[in-house]
């Protein structure tokens, strides 16, 4: 009768396996693996051989599962002490990462798992702590997108994400030609985007031809002080976005200076007011027109937005600027006062808007990152690790 034996399950170099116990009910199983002694001993530090052993020590690994029974290698290792790189280090075992309570195999299933479920799942199959699955996790991620990728940029696209409440916020850079998040950081100060552009050469940084944002000035410093010769282009979306709250600041005045009969029509006209016209129901129709009709205010603010679009739209400089001057002297005549205040602000970024012609770029790709980030945010676990969730939104955002 040939013999059974689970060595051929546990193909290690320079180990053997001495010693099998299977528990009663037959939901764990003990494997005991000793060094084999006709191999010297690798310094995991400098990868040379030893042949010196200072100690020897024990620990339990946990591995793949048999069957329905879990794995533990109760594993003994040598100390060594190396005259290459000095002082005394754990030997090096090919299955198993120095000091690490899994093996690599048990630690790149773990990782699979997380690519499709949570943490909290991944530990309650795995039967782990769901910190050690998150720590095994974060490694994975560490070593495949720790490290910025910077080769090949030539135009980018910068937002600002909301993590959370509480003015929370990530800055992220996107490579607009090919889609890809090139990198992810905290804040939305100036030295946010600083820390990316200082990690860059300088061969990349000379490169960039054209950055899209929105009209925030810490973005914009940023970008003139490490690529002064590359085009600020301002986002259509995040310039209307802007307008859109100039208009309900308005829409908030003339509630509060109308009369009783007035503030009837008024009340519930927000959307209205912001809504493309295309986008409006059927029965929205009618009261938007009541409400143009009665406040002269929201109904000249509700032309200019439409008018504000449109500069999107010239493909030459000239004709932009000259756009652009137009709906600035017609809301200067408006005199109403959010409108007024808002014209400066265009004024001040008019370079970025007429960019536009020579890039026509915009941060439309970044909108859906939103989406992928409350999915994150509701199956994730343990997130309270800035730098996992930043590794983790981008491998997201990468499949």
């Amino acid at each position: 009768m040939p013999s059974c034996s689970v060595k051929k399950y546990f193909p290690f170099p320079r180990v053997k396996v001495v010693e099998q116990v299977v528990m009663p009910d037959a939901l764990v199983a003990w494997i005991r693996i000793e060094p084999d002694i006709r191999f010297e001993p690798i310094c995991h530090v400098c990868g040379n051989k030893v042949g010196r052993v200072h100690a020897t020590d024990r620990r339990s690994i946990r591995d793949l599962n048999l069957a329905t029974a879990q794995v533990w290698l109760y594993v003994t290792h040598r100390k060594v002490k190396c005259e290459s790189c000095g002082g005394i280090h754990t030997e090096e075992l090919e299955f198993v990462e120095p000091y690490a309570h899994v093996t690599k195999r048990m630690a790149q299933y773990i990782h699979d798992l997380c690519k499709v479920m949570t943490i909290k799942d991944v530990a309650r199959h795995v039967k782990l702590n769901w910190k050690t699955v998150k720590n095994i996790d974060k490694r994975f991620l560490e070593e495949e997108y720790g490290e910025t990728d910077y080769q090949g940029l030539r135009i980018l696209a910068v937002d600002e994400i909301s993590r959370g409440p509480h003015q929370d916020y990530l800055t992220v850079v996107l490579d607009y030609l090919t889609g890809r998040i090139v990198w992810i950081g905290e804040g939305r100060k100036q030295s946010t985007l600083d820390a990316f552009f200082e990690g860059m050469p300088e061969r990349d940084r000379k490169g960039i031809e054209a950055v899209a944002m929105d009209m925030w000035d810490p973005f914009i410093a940023s970008v003139k002080r490490w690529c002064p010769n590359a085009k600020i282009v301002f986002d259509f979306f995040h310039v209307v976005q802007a307008f859109n709250k100039v208009i309900d600041k308005v829409r908030n005045q003339e509630y509060r200076n109308a009369t009783k009969e007035e503030k009837e029509v008024i009340k519930g006209s927000k959307y209205l007011l912001l809504k493309n016209k295309v986008n409006l129901r059927k029965k929205e129709k009618p009261h938007l027109k009541e409400v143009l009709r009665l406040n002269q205010n929201l109904s000249v603010v509700y032309i200019l937005k439409d008018m504000l679009k449109g500069i999107w739209n010239y493909k030459y400089p000239k004709c932009a600027q000259r756009a652009l001057e137009n709906w600035c002297e017609l809301a200067r005549e408006s005199k109403i006062q959010p409108v007024v205040k808002f014209v400066g602000k265009l004024q001040r970024h008019r370079e970025g808007i007429l960019n536009h012609c020579r890039y026509p770029i915009h941060n439309g790709k970044l909108e859906g990152v939103n989406n992928k980030l409350k999915v994150i945010k509701r199956d994730a676990y343990g997130f309270l690790d800035t730098r996992y969730f930043i590794l983790k939104r981008i491998f997201h955002l990468r499949m």
